[in-house]
Protein backbone atom coordinates (compact mmCIF):
# COMPACT_ATOMS: atom_id res chain seq x y z
CA UNK A 1 0.00 0.00 0.00
CA UNK A 2 1.31 3.72 -0.96
CA UNK A 3 -0.23 6.57 -1.24
CA UNK A 4 2.06 8.98 -2.55
CA UNK A 5 3.91 6.93 -5.27
CA UNK A 6 6.59 9.40 -5.39
CA UNK A 7 7.06 13.25 -5.33
CA UNK A 8 8.89 15.82 -7.14
CA UNK A 9 9.68 18.95 -4.67
CA UNK A 10 6.31 19.48 -3.57
CA UNK A 11 3.99 18.22 -6.28
CA UNK A 12 3.13 14.39 -5.09
CA UNK A 13 1.80 12.11 -7.68
CA UNK A 14 -0.68 9.80 -5.89
CA UNK A 15 -1.62 6.16 -5.96
CA UNK A 16 -5.29 6.33 -6.70
CA UNK A 17 -5.06 9.03 -9.51
CA UNK A 18 -2.45 6.77 -11.37
CA UNK A 19 -4.63 3.60 -10.75
CA UNK A 20 -7.72 5.08 -12.11
CA UNK A 21 -6.16 6.83 -14.66
CA UNK A 22 -4.91 3.42 -16.06
CA UNK A 23 -8.41 1.63 -15.38
CA UNK A 24 -10.19 4.54 -17.37
CA UNK A 25 -7.83 4.00 -20.65
CA UNK A 26 -7.73 0.24 -19.81
CA UNK A 27 -12.11 0.30 -19.90
CA UNK A 28 -11.68 2.52 -23.21
CA UNK A 29 -9.06 -0.03 -25.22
CA UNK A 30 -11.29 -2.68 -24.47
CA UNK A 31 -14.38 -1.00 -25.21
CA UNK A 32 -13.16 -0.15 -28.61
CA UNK A 33 -11.49 -3.68 -29.40
CA UNK A 34 -14.90 -5.53 -28.37
CA UNK A 35 -17.15 -2.65 -30.88
CA UNK A 36 -14.31 -3.84 -33.65
CA UNK A 37 -16.49 -4.59 -36.61
CA UNK A 38 -19.55 -2.53 -35.63
CA UNK A 39 -20.54 0.95 -36.55
CA UNK A 40 -20.55 1.48 -33.22
CA UNK A 41 -16.52 1.81 -32.79
CA UNK A 42 -16.34 5.13 -34.12
CA UNK A 43 -18.56 6.55 -31.62
CA UNK A 44 -16.52 5.17 -28.44
CA UNK A 45 -13.99 7.73 -28.57
CA UNK A 46 -16.70 10.77 -28.81
CA UNK A 47 -18.72 9.69 -25.92
CA UNK A 48 -15.59 8.71 -23.66
CA UNK A 49 -15.70 12.75 -22.88
CA UNK A 50 -19.53 12.40 -22.57
CA UNK A 51 -19.05 9.45 -19.78
CA UNK A 52 -16.01 10.87 -18.33
CA UNK A 53 -17.96 13.92 -17.42
CA UNK A 54 -21.15 12.16 -16.02
CA UNK A 55 -19.26 9.69 -14.30
CA UNK A 56 -16.86 12.13 -12.16
CA UNK A 57 -20.14 14.66 -11.06
CA UNK A 58 -22.28 11.57 -10.03
CA UNK A 59 -19.14 9.66 -8.09
CA UNK A 60 -18.47 13.16 -6.73
CA UNK A 61 -22.08 13.88 -5.74
CA UNK A 62 -23.06 10.04 -4.57
CA UNK A 63 -20.42 10.60 -2.11
CA UNK A 64 -20.66 13.94 -0.70
CA UNK A 65 -24.58 13.32 0.28
CA UNK A 66 -24.19 9.45 0.66
CA UNK A 67 -20.92 8.60 2.67
CA UNK A 68 -19.86 12.52 3.69
CA UNK A 69 -23.08 14.27 4.04
CA UNK A 70 -22.05 15.36 7.92
CA UNK A 71 -19.14 17.08 7.34
CA UNK A 72 -19.93 18.85 3.99
CA UNK A 73 -23.23 20.27 5.03
CA UNK A 74 -20.69 22.11 7.34
CA UNK A 75 -18.32 22.76 4.78
CA UNK A 76 -20.01 23.23 1.59
CA UNK A 77 -17.52 25.22 -0.28
CA UNK A 78 -15.48 21.93 -0.66
CA UNK A 79 -18.01 20.03 -2.48
CA UNK A 80 -16.54 21.07 -5.40
CA UNK A 81 -12.64 19.88 -4.33
CA UNK A 82 -12.74 16.52 -5.92
CA UNK A 83 -9.25 16.74 -6.16
CA UNK A 84 -9.22 16.30 -2.45
CA UNK A 85 -10.64 12.75 -2.85
CA UNK A 86 -14.11 11.46 -1.98
CA UNK A 87 -15.67 9.56 -5.37
CA UNK A 88 -17.99 6.54 -5.14
CA UNK A 89 -17.95 4.07 -7.85
CA UNK A 90 -22.06 3.66 -7.87
CA UNK A 91 -22.24 7.14 -8.98
CA UNK A 92 -19.65 7.21 -11.11
CA UNK A 93 -21.53 4.12 -12.92
CA UNK A 94 -25.06 5.98 -12.44
CA UNK A 95 -23.71 9.38 -13.77
CA UNK A 96 -22.07 6.84 -17.09
CA UNK A 97 -25.66 5.29 -17.81
CA UNK A 98 -27.18 8.78 -18.06
CA UNK A 99 -24.37 10.33 -19.91
CA UNK A 100 -24.28 7.45 -22.62
CA UNK A 101 -28.27 7.81 -22.37
CA UNK A 102 -27.93 11.27 -23.76
CA UNK A 103 -24.85 10.80 -26.13
CA UNK A 104 -27.18 7.83 -27.87
CA UNK A 105 -30.31 9.61 -28.19
CA UNK A 106 -28.10 12.55 -29.48
CA UNK A 107 -27.04 10.65 -32.64
CA UNK A 108 -29.83 8.23 -33.01
CA UNK A 109 -28.16 4.99 -31.58
CA UNK A 110 -30.13 2.48 -29.63
CA UNK A 111 -28.69 2.54 -25.79
CA UNK A 112 -28.66 -0.69 -25.53
CA UNK A 113 -26.77 -2.19 -27.79
CA UNK A 114 -23.98 0.36 -26.80
CA UNK A 115 -24.71 -0.64 -23.11
CA UNK A 116 -24.31 -4.37 -24.29
CA UNK A 117 -20.89 -3.63 -25.99
CA UNK A 118 -19.43 -1.36 -23.23
CA UNK A 119 -20.48 -3.63 -20.05
CA UNK A 120 -17.23 -6.10 -20.26
CA UNK A 121 -15.09 -2.87 -20.26
CA UNK A 122 -16.93 -0.84 -17.55
CA UNK A 123 -16.21 -4.52 -15.06
CA UNK A 124 -12.90 -4.75 -15.99
CA UNK A 125 -12.06 -0.48 -15.83
CA UNK A 126 -13.52 -1.21 -11.97
CA UNK A 127 -11.53 -4.14 -11.30
CA UNK A 128 -8.48 -2.24 -11.94
CA UNK A 129 -9.94 0.76 -10.17
CA UNK A 130 -10.50 -1.38 -6.91
CA UNK A 131 -6.71 -1.78 -6.78
CA UNK A 132 -6.58 2.02 -6.54
CA UNK A 133 -8.71 1.98 -3.53
CA UNK A 134 -6.41 -0.98 -1.64
CA UNK A 135 -3.19 1.55 -2.31
CA UNK A 136 -4.75 4.43 -0.77
CA UNK A 137 -6.61 2.53 1.99
CA UNK A 138 -9.91 3.56 1.47
CA UNK A 139 -12.95 1.39 0.86
CA UNK A 140 -11.85 -0.16 3.57
CA UNK A 141 -13.41 -3.39 5.58
CA UNK A 142 -14.97 -3.53 9.34
CA UNK A 143 -12.07 -5.33 11.75
CA UNK A 144 -12.58 -9.23 11.37
CA UNK A 145 -12.16 -9.48 14.95
CA UNK A 146 -9.95 -12.15 14.45
CA UNK A 147 -6.24 -12.45 14.46
CA UNK A 148 -5.95 -11.81 10.45
CA UNK A 149 -6.71 -9.79 8.17
CA UNK A 150 -5.17 -6.26 5.74
CA UNK A 151 -3.17 -3.99 8.75
CA UNK A 152 -2.96 -0.51 6.74
CA UNK A 153 -0.05 1.61 7.16
CA UNK A 154 -0.06 5.16 8.80
CA UNK A 155 -1.13 7.74 6.32
CA UNK A 156 -4.32 5.96 5.30
CA UNK A 157 -8.02 6.43 6.02
CA UNK A 158 -7.99 2.87 7.41
CA UNK A 159 -5.60 3.52 9.68
CA UNK A 160 -7.01 6.76 10.67
CA UNK A 161 -9.86 5.08 11.49
CA UNK A 162 -9.09 1.64 13.13
CA UNK A 163 -5.24 2.02 13.70
CA UNK A 164 -3.57 -1.21 13.40
CA UNK A 165 -6.48 -3.31 13.71
CA UNK A 166 -6.65 -6.15 11.08
CA UNK A 167 -9.82 -5.56 8.29
CA UNK A 168 -11.78 -7.60 5.67
CA UNK A 169 -10.31 -7.24 2.84
CA UNK A 170 -13.33 -5.75 1.19
CA UNK A 171 -12.46 -3.96 -2.01
CA UNK A 172 -9.83 -7.11 -2.62
CA UNK A 173 -12.87 -9.34 -2.74
CA UNK A 174 -14.89 -6.68 -4.45
CA UNK A 175 -11.87 -6.26 -7.63
CA UNK A 176 -11.88 -10.35 -7.59
CA UNK A 177 -15.32 -10.16 -8.19
CA UNK A 178 -15.31 -7.50 -10.79
CA UNK A 179 -12.60 -9.82 -13.17
CA UNK A 180 -15.17 -12.51 -12.41
CA UNK A 181 -18.24 -10.78 -13.83
CA UNK A 182 -15.70 -9.53 -16.52
CA UNK A 183 -14.87 -13.28 -17.72
CA UNK A 184 -18.71 -14.30 -17.69
CA UNK A 185 -20.01 -11.90 -19.46
CA UNK A 186 -17.26 -12.14 -22.43
CA UNK A 187 -18.86 -16.29 -22.48
CA UNK A 188 -21.87 -14.73 -22.34
CA UNK A 189 -21.47 -12.34 -25.25
CA UNK A 190 -20.97 -15.03 -27.95
CA UNK A 191 -24.98 -16.18 -27.02
CA UNK A 192 -27.89 -15.11 -28.23
CA UNK A 193 -29.16 -13.00 -25.88
CA UNK A 194 -31.73 -10.33 -26.14
CA UNK A 195 -30.41 -6.52 -26.51
CA UNK A 196 -29.89 -4.90 -23.84
CA UNK A 197 -29.55 -8.25 -21.61
CA UNK A 198 -25.60 -8.36 -21.59
CA UNK A 199 -25.36 -4.84 -19.80
CA UNK A 200 -28.24 -6.08 -17.28
CA UNK A 201 -26.63 -9.18 -16.63
CA UNK A 202 -23.42 -7.23 -15.59
CA UNK A 203 -25.67 -4.72 -13.10
CA UNK A 204 -27.21 -7.38 -11.33
CA UNK A 205 -24.45 -9.54 -11.02
CA UNK A 206 -22.09 -6.53 -10.11
CA UNK A 207 -24.69 -5.17 -7.27
CA UNK A 208 -25.91 -8.32 -5.85
CA UNK A 209 -22.03 -9.21 -5.32
CA UNK A 210 -21.40 -5.29 -3.72
CA UNK A 211 -24.54 -5.72 -1.71
CA UNK A 212 -23.11 -8.96 -0.23
CA UNK A 213 -19.85 -7.20 0.64
CA UNK A 214 -21.14 -4.03 2.17
CA UNK A 215 -21.54 -6.17 4.80
CA UNK A 216 -18.21 -6.12 5.58
CA UNK A 217 -17.29 -2.29 4.72
CA UNK A 218 -16.36 0.05 7.58
CA UNK A 219 -16.12 2.75 5.91
CA UNK A 220 -20.04 3.51 5.32
CA UNK A 221 -22.69 5.21 7.34
CA UNK A 222 -26.18 2.97 7.86
CA UNK A 223 -29.36 3.67 6.81
CA UNK A 224 -32.74 1.69 7.64
CA UNK A 225 -32.41 -1.86 7.96
CA UNK A 226 -28.12 -1.30 8.76
CA UNK A 227 -28.20 -1.14 5.39
CA UNK A 228 -25.04 1.35 3.89
CA UNK A 229 -25.64 3.41 0.90
CA UNK A 230 -24.46 1.12 -1.02
CA UNK A 231 -26.83 -1.82 -0.55
CA UNK A 232 -29.54 0.39 -1.22
CA UNK A 233 -28.42 1.27 -4.47
CA UNK A 234 -27.13 -2.18 -5.13
CA UNK A 235 -31.06 -3.58 -4.04
CA UNK A 236 -32.62 -0.88 -6.16
CA UNK A 237 -30.18 -1.48 -9.07
CA UNK A 238 -31.30 -5.43 -9.08
CA UNK A 239 -34.95 -5.02 -8.67
CA UNK A 240 -34.69 -2.34 -11.61
CA UNK A 241 -32.20 -4.58 -14.10
CA UNK A 242 -34.35 -7.95 -13.18
CA UNK A 243 -37.63 -5.83 -14.20
CA UNK A 244 -36.38 -4.66 -17.62
CA UNK A 245 -34.60 -8.21 -17.82
CA UNK A 246 -38.01 -9.49 -17.91
CA UNK A 247 -39.38 -6.44 -20.07
CA UNK A 248 -36.85 -6.93 -23.44
CA UNK A 249 -37.10 -10.94 -22.90
CA UNK A 250 -40.84 -10.70 -23.65
CA UNK A 251 -40.23 -8.11 -25.83
CA UNK A 252 -37.76 -9.92 -27.79
CA UNK A 253 -40.39 -13.23 -27.75
CA UNK A 254 -42.89 -11.30 -28.96
CA UNK A 255 -40.66 -9.94 -31.72
CA UNK A 256 -39.47 -13.17 -32.74
CA UNK A 257 -43.06 -14.96 -33.05
CA UNK A 258 -44.71 -11.74 -34.85
CA UNK A 259 -41.86 -12.79 -37.49
CA UNK A 260 -42.74 -16.71 -37.45
CA UNK A 261 -46.31 -15.63 -38.00
CA UNK A 262 -45.62 -13.31 -41.09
Amino acid sequence: MKVVLFAIGDFQVHSYGVVVALAVLLAWGMALYLAEGTSYREHIPNMAFYLIVGALVFARVWHVFFFQWGYYSKHLHEIPYIWHGGIAIQGALVGGAAAMVYYTRKHGLSFWKMADIVAPAVVLGQAVGRIACFLNGDAYGAPTGRGFGIVYPEGTMAYDRYGAEPLWPAEIWEGQWDLIIFVLLILLKGRKLPTGALFLTYGILYSSGRFLLEFLRGDSPRYLFDWTAGQWTSFCAVAVSLAMLAVLTLRERRLSASKRAG
